[in-house]
Parts: structure tokens; C-alpha cells; sequence
């Protein structure tokens, strides 16, 4: 049975909350909006009964004062939504040194991010240094990751909590990156290859902007890892989640667990009246993934 993790920042006294059970554990959702916090954690609980492996998702929306929270400590291996975080290192650095990315880092970073490259990755893993990862994850706050060993980014370890806390910086004026920084992760993330455009935009209205990074990796003793982590804003929304699976029977179990709870999220959010939502493609299971 799977489990699922939700979590945002705690709502005010007056947020009425939600609560339901899946794989039995608790999720529990709190709102400004009547009705919404019951509705997600009905419905989050309903998409993920009975799915195999473990799951965790991280959400908020700002507008309704939504948040959800469930487990949210959970680690898994990074796969390649690591890859928003060695962004995000690179630019801090950059920053401190009072300088601009070189044309090389602008490539190197176009192609790990619109393409999942890792050719690309390895070379500014190495270029940051564990180190700069590390400064980068301490000043964003994200204390439950835990950067690979050596070359081995994709099995950083990573919540989903601490997700949810990378895409709140991307989206809010902060002092550890300046909006220019952001701008330039976000433009990237909403320029991602059209056969990586699945998960959490799956059910997304197509009135809103999608930045988006997803990582699937297979590992022997215990199946597929399946992540999707995405914001979406426009016409009035600002949103955001993250969900991670592992033990996933093959890519598409995983897939189909990742959108099953982004669509009853978008659907819940836009209060029922959304527009058709965008659609999906999976990349083929037959490509290399060691670390996508």
C-alpha cells in the first residue's frame, strides 16, 4: 500500500482542516477556503489507495492559504529533480562571486535541465563541489538533504518537504537568490523537453504556466523511483508540489502514482471548473535512466 506525504506551511488558527487515511496513515490539509481542506485530503487519500510502493507529496497554494502535510521526512534517492538544486548552488555561487554565468555554465545548465542531461550534471557537480551544494542547501533551508557521495547525484537524498521549500524560493523574494537567479531557473524549468512534460502538470488547467522537473531512476533491490516537482502560476494561481515514489513495480506504476494525486490537486484547487487539463507523454522505459 502506499504511502503519501503532503506538506506545506502551517495555516492560520482560523484555516478549518481536513484529514483522511491512506495506507493507514493520516493526511491532513488545512485551509482559508471552506470545504477545500476535507476535499484534498478526501481526495489525495482516494488517488493513492491501493497503489503500490511508497509515495510522499508536498503541496501549497497560496491564494486559498492551502496547505497539506503527511510523513514528510520521508528520504528517497534524488534522481534527476536534484538537478533544480545544483541549479540553484550554481547560481547562489555565482552570486557570492558577483558575477554572471559564463556561456559554458548557461549551456551546461539549458541542457541538464530542459533535457535532464548528465553529462551536463556531472560537470557542474564536480565545478560546485559537494561543498557549494551544501552552502546552497543550508542557506535555503532544505536541512534533510543529504548531497550523494563522490559523483553519485542522483542518490542525494532528498524529502519532500524539502522539495516543497526549493520551489517557495524560486516563487518568493528571498536573500539567497535575487530575481534574476530565479527567473532564470524558472524560465528553464518551463522550457523542459516535451517528452519529460509528465506528472504533476497532468490535470493542470492551461490557463496556468508549468515549471517543472521530473527524475526516474531504477534501482535492482527495491524498482523504480518516479519524482515530479513543479509550480504553476498565472490567471490568478500559485501553486506548488512535489511528488516522490520509489519501489514502483516499473516506470509507468510510478507515472500513474505521481499524476493520479497531481490531477484530484488540480482539479481540487480550481474548485472543480478547470479547463481541459495538459497533456502527458512518459519517456520510453527502454532509454538509459541510470540517474535521469
Amino acid at each position: 500500500m502506499a504511502t503519501l506525504t503532503v506538506l506545506g506551511t502551517a495555516g492560520p488558527a482560523s484555516a478549518s482542516t481536513g484529514s483522511d487515511t491512506v495506507g493507514g496513515a493520516k493526511v491532513v490539509c488545512t485551509s482559508d477556503r471552506p470545504g477545500l481542506a476535507d476535499a484534498l485530503s478526501r481526495d489525495i487519500a482516494g488517488a493513492l489507495h491501493g497503489r503500490g510502493g511508497t509515495s510522499a507529496l508536498a503541496l501549497y497554494d497560496r491564494p486559498s492559504g492551502t496547505d497539506c502535510e503527511f510523513q514528510a521526512g520521508t528520504h528517497f534517492d534524488s534522481a534527476s529533480v536534484i538537478k533544480i538544486t545544483i541549479l540553484g548552488a550554481l547560481l547562489r555561487q555565482a552570486t557570492e562571486a558577483h558575477r554572471a554565468l559564463t556561456p559554458h555554465e548557461v549551456e551546461l545548465t539549458t541542457a541538464m535541465i530542459t533535457k535532464s542531461d548528465n553529462a551536463s550534471t556531472n560537470a557542474l557537480w564536480h565545478q560546485i563541489g559537494r561543498a557549494g551544494v551544501q552552502h546552497f542547501l543550508d542557506l535555503a533551508g532544505m536541512r534533510h538533504t543529504v548531497p550523494g557521495a563522490g559523483g553519485a547525484w542522483g542518490l542525494t537524498q532528498i524529502t519532500a518537504n524539502d522539495q516543497l521549500a526549493l520551489m517557495r524560493l524560486l516563487s518568493t523574494e528571498n536573500a539567497v537568490l535575487g530575481p534574476a537567479s530565479r527567473d532564470y531557473a524558472l524560465d528553464l524549468m518551463h522550457k523542459v523537453a516535451p517528452d519529460q512534460r509528465w506528472g504533476v502538470p497532468a490535470g493542470a488547467p492551461t490557463s496556468t504556466t508549468t515549471h517543472l522537473k521530473n527524475g526516474w531512476l531504477p534501482r535492482p533491490q527495491d524498482g523504480w523511483r518516479v519524482h515530479s516537482v513543479g509550480s504553476f502560476n498565472g490567471n490568478g494561481s500559485d501553486y506548488a508540489m512535489a511528488v516522490l515514489s520509489s519501489g514502483n513495480d516499473t516506470m509507468r506504476d510510478g507515472v500513474a502514482t505521481v499524476e493520479a494525486a497531481a490531477k484530484v490537486i488540480h482539479r481540487d484547487l480550481a474548485g472543480g471548473g478547470r479547463q481541459p487539463g495538459h497533456g502527458t507523454t512518459p519517456p520510453s522505459v527502454n532509454q538509459r535512466l541510470t540517474g535521469a
